[in-house]
């Protein structure tokens, strides 16, 4: 993340958990960012946001696997007053549902271009129904070794193929950066089975984009379905319609706040 992303984020977060009355505030909106990317990729729907005077979080999601990644999330949620909408794009999607399992102030749940397992299920299992997306056969794996000794594996995407396969609808020189800037996520988070679904007990809002290469579209729209999602919208948009299409996805977080704050009158 760049200096002014990260100050941005640390600025958000500020001025949201722990401020103001809680009562009778607007939900606390927080983002959860996918693999492959970082919590400046919300920088056009934060924006859009804060100027609807909604208190955002960006989160920092250090993609080293459900476990790890949902705790974390966990743990950051439960430090933040009053209820929350709570939005995930891609990977995100997977811990924000397990992060959110048993926390009541979780209002409601948006998922954009988002993985959705159920209990037991892992990104792998659940993909497996469906036709492998562009991106799998686009990734790079990188071994790597901690401090301590241990060792694991990275996954990156393939620089050259990063346009194509996860930012189709962004200027080259914009997917450029990304891909040289990306960050990578754990393979184990391919295959790790989720133990929280929050999405059974939850409202549930779904984008989906229809050029989706790096999560097929009509898994997306499964899960949707199986989610019983209140509402979902499709837009003609590559994986990244956070960054490609800001104004799409702030309406629907928009929708989701809406409706909780309308269903507490």
């Amino acid at each position: 993340m760049s200096g002014t992303a990260a100050l941005a984020t640390v600025a958000a977060y500020a001025g949201g958990p722990g401020a103001g009355d809680t009562q009778n505030a607007k939900p606390t909106i927080v983002l959860v960012h996918g693999a492959f990317a970082d919590a400046s990729s919300w920088s056009g729907v934060v924006e859009r946001l804060q100027k609807s005077d909604y208190k955002v979080v960006a989160a920092a999601n250090t993609l080293r696997g459900i476990p790890q990644d949902s705790t974390y999330l966990a743990s950051l949620l439960k430090s933040i007053k009053g209820p929350i909408v709570l939005v995930g794009h891609s990977y995100g999607g997977e811990v924000i549902s397990q992060a959110a399992a048993g926390n009541d102030d979780v209002k409601a749940l948006v998922y954009i271009n988002a993985i959705m397992p159920d209990v037991g299920e892992s990104f792998t299992s659940l993909s497996a129904k469906f036709a492998p997306p562009p991106l799998l056969s686009a990734l790079n794996q990188v071994p790597y070794r901690n401090g301590d000794g241990s060792s694991g594996t990275d996954v990156y995407v393939q620089t050259d193929k990063f346009r194509q396969v996860f930012g189709a609808d962004l200027p080259k020189n914009r997917t450029d950066v990304l891909g040289a800037s990306q960050r990578p996520i754990a393979q184990s988070a391919f295959t790790d089975k989720v133990t929280g679904a929050a999405w059974r007990d939850k409202p549930v809002y779904v984008l989906i984009g229809r050029q989706d290469r790096a999560i097929n579209p009509d898994l997306q729209r499964f899960e949707a379905k199986r989610a019983k999602a209140r509402k979902t919208v499709e837009i003609d948009a590559s994986h990244v319609s956070l960054i490609s299409q800001p104004q799409a996805v702030e309406h629907l977080i928009v929708d989701a706040a809406d409706d909780y704050e309308w269903q507490k009158k």
